[in-house]
């Protein structure tokens, strides 16, 4: 675990005493300071999320479910029964007057899911712009990896979706951002919905890379990438109909790349589909013992940049990991469609803010390390400096410790 500067946190830890704006907050309130309210209450108004609102806005709604995420809540009991205790500090932690099971259930069964959706993607283009471009690697292109993941719902009690075999399910599908680490644009469908059916939605940009599993080997939408003058690369599912056009004779047993080629599908459909030529390059993994092919329509970077590319899609698979190890999108607060897309978009939002507090405090530690900390914290009155400067001082104190036991075996 990397540690914590300590110059930077007495910085910043001056800097909330002068403006006293955390003395004797709740850590919860103090993490709602990050969330753009003015861009949220904006889409509550286009949405009339408001309207015939006595009690529990959308803004107490949504600072619930933050919470709950957060908290790591089970589901909707755990989640009541544990703020239950607080209700004197409901007003201190955004949750308005009173909450219940029954007034949050019928917040997640009716609200318009399009405002936890568009908020999603202003926290999403926040922590883009706070956590800035990693450019260590060797494209300076932007490079975003697309994929899915089916998140399994019992199909008696989600009775609105249909997976198969009598199996209940939803897909979330990402675009992921791979130099920024976040995720830039959500798409979730009933889990039936194939993967490559998605790829007409996605928000393609000039001249940036976008990267494909082979699920997604799909000729008629490829080419509509190659029209919106962008690049992809996608890892071949089965074997294509196709002439050489040029052949590089390439082969480099030390990089892995067998074969740099130039091709034109010869199939029935695909040759309508996908009319120009295509670069065709092999590579073989002697790690895994396995051969890959991919097709890309950037003919300029290098094919061992090719099969790079598509190695760092595995960041976006990490990312549903992470998302379903320590966020909650297993088990819902609701039964309903509506509550379920609501709790996966308030899972990002909450991903998002954990990133935009670990760079706006400018800590050095792994997002995940940031949320343990906030997990175990919400509900105690410190401030965030301070939160983090004791788990500073702690990682320096076993340093030491372990500094000294290296000595003593010298």
């Amino acid at each position: 675990m990397k540690r914590l500067p300590l110059r930077k946190l007495t910085d910043c830890k001056q800097t909330y005493k002068k403006s006293g704006m955390n003395q004797g907050r709740y850590v919860f309130a103090q993490l709602a300071d990050f969330l753009p309210r003015k861009y949220f209450e904006w889409l509550v108004k286009k949405y009339e999320g408001n309207k015939y609102v006595k009690s529990f806005t959308c803004w107490n709604h949504l600072m619930v479910l933050l919470f709950g995420q957060l908290s790591n809540r089970e589901g909707l009991r755990d989640l009541i029964v544990s703020i239950t205790p607080f209700k004197s500090a409901f007003h201190h932690l955004g949750f308005g007057k009173n909450v219940s099971r029954s007034n949050l259930s019928k917040a997640n069964e009716i609200r318009d899911v399009r405002i936890f959706q568009e908020f999603a993607d202003k926290m999403v283009s926040v922590a883009r712009e706070k956590r800035g471009m990693n450019n260590d690697f060797p494209i300076p292109n932007n490079i975003y990896a697309f994929d899915s993941s089916t998140i399994s719902l019992c199909l008696s009690v989600y009775w609105w979706t249909k997976l198969h075999h009598g199996k209940g399910g939803v897909k979330l599908h990402e675009l992921y951002d791979v130099k920024t680490d976040i995720p830039t644009f959500s798409v979730i469908t009933d889990a039936s919905v194939h993967d490559s059916k998605v790829m007409e939605l996605i928000p393609y940009e000039r001249d940036c890379f976008y990267i494909f599993d082979r699920a997604y080997m799909a000729t008629e939408q490829l080419f509509k990438i190659e029209v919106s003058n962008a690049y992809f690369v996608v890892r071949e599912k089965h074997k294509m109909v196709y002439e050489v056009v040029e052949d590089k004779d390439y082969n480099n047993p030390a990089t892995g790349v067998m074969a740099d080629q130039t091709i034109r599908f010869k199939g029935h459909k695909t040759k309508k589909q996908y009319p120009h030529n295509i670069r065709r390059v092999i590579f073989y993994d002697k790690d895994g013992n396995r051969t890959f092919v991919f097709y890309t329509n950037n003919f300029d970077i290098s094919a061992e940049d090719v099969a790079l590319l598509y190695k760092y899609r595995w960041r976006v698979e990490l990312f549903f990991k992470w998302l379903k190890q320590h966020l909650r999108i297993k088990e819902f607060y609701g039964t309903s469609e509506n509550a379920v897309k609501i709790q996966i978009y308030a899972a990002i939002i909450s991903y998002c803010l954990v990133v935009i507090v670990q760079q706006s405090m400018k800590l050095e530690l792994q997002t995940y390390d940031v949320l343990r900390i906030l997990s175990t914290s919400l509900l105690t009155k410190m401030p965030l400096c301070d939160l983090f400067a004791k788990q500073e001082e702690e990682d320096k104190t076993d340093c030491n410790c372990m500094q000294l036991r290296f000595d003593f075996e010298k």
